[in-house]
């Protein structure tokens, strides 16, 4: 499937990403191969496939990788004692949407 560059760059401002105009061609062209291999995988029968939950080992549907146990929390001093910038409890984070 081939994307046009012009999608390429609507999807490059959805992500808030500048691209080069040789960046933009290089993802048009690797983006372009990664659907056109989803559309064959699409091709594939899966009818009877069953849905997996748990892909690392056959277990009950309950199965979990460890068991839930319940912990104390770090707290807000630990938690932002090596934040960068930290402000009534919580961690100060640049604006990153101007628009």
């Amino acid at each position: 499937m081939k994307l046009t560059e012009a999608e390429v760059r609507h999807v490059a401002d959805l992500a808030s990403l500048r691209l080069t105009d040789e960046e933009v061609r290089r993802m048009s062209a690797d983006l372009g191969a990664i659907l056109t291999h989803i559309e064959t995988l699409n091709e594939l029968d899966t009818a009877s496939v069953e849905p997996m939950t748990q892909v690392l080992y056959d277990a009950e549907e309950t199965a979990t990788l460890r068991e839930d146990i319940e912990r104390p929390g770090l707290g807000s001093e630990t938690a932002l004692a090596n934040a960068p910038l930290a402000g009534g409890g919580y961690f100060k984070v640049p604006k990153v949407i101007e628009r």
